[in-house]
């Protein structure tokens, strides 16, 4: 039978089914698709599936069409596979059971599997495609290519489809491709300029799935619908902020190979997230319908973005991802992956209808729901005075809620103080009969909620417009590459920074909360997990929330800025402690560059430290006068000092320089130093005391091969160093290990091969003076980065 006729068969009976009859037919048009990959994964769960649905709504409106699926294997393998795919499509719920059969055999006998590898093949589908039309007498509408296959072969397939497939003029050629677009800007860059090669820019169909769910195909709709109550509070006066959330329960098995070259922010944040974020701030179309201008719309929002860099985004790992990264791409035990499964990032957007607010994106995997949301969260300027859940003092709030969650289902909710939206259109409808959930802080019964009728897949979705040619629902040459240029910075900063460790779940409490600090974005919490073969042992599977332990004491370790932001806090702990508790704070500092980045910390963050109960001391000095460079009093007092304000009495500079003359034995400044501290520290015994540790294991200006028999019994004494100045004055171990708590600070590379000798050597502070290090009473905790820990 031919197509005519069997076209003909089924329109005549849908028509029938319908109850359809009379009236003038639209001119029949053809349009052939091919799916190249049409055997894969993505076509056997979506593609087949959305195209079948496409040819249920466009068949009985005159539309005639041919399916194919392209790809690698002979005919004889493939075809089966196929026909077993077509086989389980299904049809929409309103579709009737004798509708849907006629529908489902002819979508059968319409499609047919070719082999595709050579230009030969392609030229031989033209052939094929241009017979069929003549022999049928149908005019051609277009030619549709699905290229459902790796990136790699974008640019093979269509310089292909290019030289042997186009149609006749007066037909249309539309091109889909999937993500990924390229792994940064260059590498887009570079395939946008091999696809211009063989293709318009207007015959390109970028698809971006998360753009074909109904939700979001509704945001644009939604802004236009309630522009009237929108416009006066769409703007920095009245939003709060704006939070765009991804979150999915699964991990990454199965796709790590692909996943461990991309990490979260290439595969979710700067596709899906990127552009909800756009749909949700870029300035209203004049003509929703004109893509040009809906697409020129995006892309001067995206360029008004403001870069961004790593003071702008946490990213963290899920426990196990490492060992599933061994096992798939059999690596080695000790292969450590820093791919990010989880990312927050903090975007602002410099116009001055949004600026300062704030607008968080955040995805992440083995979280502890699977849901999908947009919130504008507005300003609420009423204060309750008694009633504090009366509706008027409840958050005010427009939610697009993508799926899944405790609703389950795609919603528009916008919070019944804020105003009642206009119903979208005929295939959305009120929900009046609330379940008993709540939806980010509010009961469901506290907004007016908005769903569609019939819920559709994406893909069925899209589909549709690629056929319709709404281009505005895909992403354009010039918008992925103004996307991959906010996006690619930041990337590049991250690619040296480790990702918070997190368990997964419900375990992960609140490892994974975020605090906006201006235009910073960092975690509420400072715990942070982290594992290595360096921390006492551990496995991969096992992991130590901050404190692990190393030579059998206490360990803090993180990246260097965080680790100084949790030192600078542990010691502000202590002082608040001590003074709480006796009414002073004894701080004795160690000289070096390690504990400059602590000084900046202490003076710029930490307003509440309790300066003027605080006694400065010092652990060692060079014996050069305090005014030169070269001193550690020099470098404490112009990095720390001079910009908090303690008591000059109570700063407590070494007596280097006596009699104008430095660091003689007979003057006596090792004496008054300790006399000094006699006096003044209870027991002799610092409240805490931050230690150095240099490339040969000192501390202090306690030096490998000093003369210990000088040291022993005084709480300081002059010692003699390898390098100028030689001369040094120096807290002995005495004193140090009287204290209550003890620090040592080691950070970069640099000291990564001293951490591994002294993970693995006994005590011997004649060697290495740090293993003297033992406070009697008191505690000792390791501050080590990651560059020194783990190199």
């Amino acid at each position: 039978m031919c197509w005519t006729v069997l076209l003909l068969l089924v329109t005549l009976c849908v028509r029938g089914l319908n109850g359809e009859g009379g009236g003038q037919a639209q001119q029949p048009g053809h349009v052939s698709v091919v799916i190249v990959g049409g055997t894969g994964d993505l076509a056997k769960k979506y593609l087949w599936q959305g195209f079948f649905h496409l040819y249920a709504s466009k068949v009985s409106s005159g539309s005639t069409f041919s399916f194919y699926a392209g790809g690698l294997s002979p005919a004889d393998k493939a075809a089966p596979v196929l026909f077993e795919i077509l086989k389980a499509v299904t049809c929409s719920k309103n579709v009737s059971r004798e509708r849907c059969a006629i529908l489902k055999e002819q979508f059968l006998r319409l499609s047919q599997y070719r082999q595709l590898t050579s230009l030969e093949e392609y030229q031989d589908l033209a052939t094929h495609i241009e017979e069929r039309l003549q022999e049928e007498g149908m005019k051609e509408t277009g030619r549709l290519f699905y290229l459902s296959v790796p990136a790699f072969a974008y640019a093979d397939v269509a310089d292909k489809i290019n030289k042997s497939c186009r149609p006749a003029d007066g037909a249309w050629l539309r091109v889909v491709l999937e993500k990924p677009f390229g792994h940064d800007f260059r590498s887009a860059q570079v395939l946008a300029a091999q696809l211009s090669g063989s293709l318009k820019d207007e015959e390109m169909y970028r698809i971006d799935h998360y753009l074909g769910k109904q939700l979001v195909t509704q945001i644009l709709p939604f802004r236009i619908d309630n522009k009237k109550v929108l416009d006066p509070i769409w703007n920095k006066h009245h939003i709060e902020r704006v939070e765009i959330v991804l979150k999915e329960t699964l991990d990454v098995k199965g796709r790590i190979s692909f996943y461990d070259q991309y990490g979260v922010i290439r595969d979710v944040i700067q596709n899906h997230l990127t552009e909800v974020m756009a749909l949700l701030t870029m300035k209203l179309p004049k003509n929703l319908s004109d893509s040009e201008e809906v697409l020129q719309n995006k892309l001067q929002i995206l360029s008004s973005v403001l870069p961004l860099g790593k003071k702008q985004a946490v990213i963290g790992q899920y426990q196990t991802y490492t060992a599933e990264v061994q096992q798939e791409l059999n690596k080695t035990k000790e292969h450590v992956s820093v791919t990010p499964t989880f990312a927050a990032v903090l975007a602002h957007i410099d116009e001055a209808r949004y600026q300062g607010v704030p607008i968080l994106l955040t995805s992440g995997k083995m979280l502890d729901e699977r849901v999908g949301y947009a919130r504008v969260l507005f300003k609420n300027d009423v204060f309750c005075l008694e009633n504090h859940n009366a509706l008027h003092c409840r958050p005010k709030q427009i939610v697009f809620h993508f799926g899944h969650g405790s609703l389950q289902y795609p919603a528009v909710l916008v919070s019944k103080n804020l105003f009642k939206p206009v119903l979208m259109d005929s295939e959305w409808k009120e929900v009046a009969d609330h379940t008993d959930v709540s939806v980010l802080g509010l009961p469901i019964s506290d907004y007016y909620v908005q769903t569609p009728k019939e819920q559709r897949e994406a893909y069925t979705e899209l589909i549709s417009h690629i056929f319709a040619g709404r281009r505005n629902s895909f992403i354009s040459t010039e918008n992925l590459l103004a996307s991959w240029g906010l996006w690619t910075p930041l990337l590049s900063s991250l690619a040296s920074v480790y990702p918070r460790i997190y368990p997964g779940g419900a375990d992960n409490g609140d490892l994974l909360d975020v605090c906006l600090k201006g235009r910073d974005l960092s975690y509420t919490n400072e715990v942070v997990l982290i594992g290595s073969d360096q921390m006492g042992g551990v496995g991969q599977n096992g992991f130590h929330v901050m404190q692990g332990k190393f030579r059998s004491s206490d360990m803090v370790s993180g990246w260097s800025e965080e680790l100084v932001e949790r030192l600078a806090a542990d010691v502000e702990e202590a002082a608040e402690a001590a003074v709480g508790q006796s009414g002073v704070f004894h701080l004795a500092l160690s000289g070096g560059s390690s504990p400059l980045a602590l000084f900046h910390r202490l003076a710029l963050h930490h307003f509440s430290f309790p300066w003027r109960s605080t006694h400065v001391w010092m652990v060692d000095e060079r014996c050069v006068p305090p005014s030169e460079p070269d001193s550690n009093f020099h470098t404490l007092h112009g990095h720390l000092l001079e910009h908090v304000r303690i008591p000059y009495y109570n700063i407590h500079p070494m007596p280097v320089q006596l009699n104008q003359r430095l660091c003689v034995e007979e003057d006596g400044g090792a004496r008054l130093y300790e006399g000094e501290i006699g006096r003044l520290v209870n027991g002799s015994s610092f409240h805490f005391v931050l230690l150095g540790v240099g490339y040969d294991g000192h501390t202090a200006s306690l030096f490998p091969n000093s003369k210990e028999d000088k040291l022993e019994g005084g709480l300081v004494a002059l010692t003699e160093s390898p390098v100028k100045p030689h001369r040094r004055m120096s807290l002995t171990f005495e004193a140090i290990n009287r204290a209550q708590r003890v620090a040592l600070l080691v950070m970069g590379k640099g000291k990564h091969e001293l951490m591994t000798q002294l993970s693995r050597v006994k005590d011997n502070p004649n060697k290495y003076p740090v293993t003297g290090v033992k406070p009697a009473n008191g505690t000792l905790v390791w501050y080590i980065d990651y560059d020194a820990l783990i190199g």
